[in-house]
């Protein structure tokens, strides 16, 4: 049998060898679709390159040095990061910034789960909640920020006129002396005070990642369990949750990194205070950089938040195995 010149495979599956024109050929031809690929990337490669990747390797560079963004910088290869782990301010704001993340997450999660739980229902004017419940996450954190520091206000808030005659009746029945909180004005409260804002805020977006989820699941599997005798609570343990749990992961994951990297409602509403009892990790590099003049520890804080998420992240994707049901 003859074979044809012209199919370097099937030669080679004959133990054959492809004519060296055709291999140039074949080389050039993976080089030419390399040099596509990369064309239709720039866009994107470009902007990522020149406002990601630089500043990062720059900030690297920076944490190795003392610099106030002024003088020339001086060497002082990894002294910043053995003050900074050394240094009590260190540990009070990493403190703080997981006192967040253990306030915010449960909440965030379970309201936003619940409201999926209840938009997931057939009724009338479902589409109208869905918007008005998501219409938070699209809007400014400063305004989101501003309208809570209102509503929280100790003195003329919304929120402490509807608590005060509730404790009032409290205190006349009990004949106690309880006030309500101080929010954002009180060290005790100034935290609770940011994470009600941001839970808030992001509930819309988490009701939606599961509420995709809750979709997903296929309905003649609730059904079976129904006919089965399983009563509402235990479908919605043995079956609603594992079925959740990819995008269960999906909302701790990303919840985990934006509560790591906290900022704008703390910035806005109480600024750190009162007495840094509210100040966060990311607070404290702006203000090493920008009102201290500390850019070296600054940059060398942000490369120990950039490994603590990284950490945190893969312990995540390592735990998934055990708990996350991909079927």
């Amino acid at each position: 049998m003859t074979v044809p010149a012209t199919a370097p495979a099937r030669l080679a599956a004959v133990g054959g060898t492809a004519p060296r024109h055709h291999r140039r050929t074949s080389a050039a031809a993976r080089w030419r679709n390399r040099g596509w690929v990369m064309f239709f990337l720039l866009p994107s490669a470009v902007p990522l390159a020149l406002f990601t990747l630089a500043p990062m390797v720059s900030s690297l560079w920076v944490s190795l040095h003392d610099w106030n963004l002024v003088s020339p910088m001086a060497w002082v290869g990894l002294d910043n990061y053995t003050d900074l782990l050394t240094s009590g301010d260190t540990w009070r704001v990493l403190g703080n910034t997981l006192f967040y993340i253990v306030g915010y997450l449960p909440l965030v999660y379970v309201g936003g789960l619940s409201l999926a739980m209840l938009l997931n229902r057939a009724f009338k004017g479902r589409t109208l909640f869905r918007a008005a419940y998501f219409l938070p996450v699209i809007t400014s954190w400063v305004v989101v920020a501003l309208v809570w520091q209102w509503l929280l206000n100790p003195s003329n808030g919304l929120v402490n006129q509807l608590i005060e005659p509730v404790l009032s009746g409290v205190n006349g029945i009990l004949g106690t002396q309880l006030t309500p909180p101080g929010w954002w004005t009180d060290p005790q409260w100034a935290m609770p005070s940011v994470i009600l804002a941001s839970a808030w805020k992001d509930l819309g977006f988490v009701m939606v990642i599961l509420l995709a989820g809750l979709q997903s699941i296929p309905g003649e599997v609730l059904e079976a369990a129904r006919v089965d005798g399983a009563g509402g609570w235990k479908r919605f343990w043995h079956i609603t949750l594992p079925l959740l749990s990819p995008s269960t992961f999906f909302v701790v994951v990303i919840s985990l990194i934006n509560g790591f990297q906290v900022f704008d409602q703390v910035y806005v509403m109480t600024g750190g205070g009162p007495s840094g009892a509210s100040q966060v990790v990311v607070g404290q590099i702006y203000d090493l950089t920008f009102r201290y003049g500390r850019a070296g520890d600054a940059s060398a804080l942000s490369w120990i938040l950039f490994v603590l998420i990284l950490i945190v992240t893969a312990l995540q994707m390592r735990g998934q195995r055990r708990w996350v049901n991909h079927a």
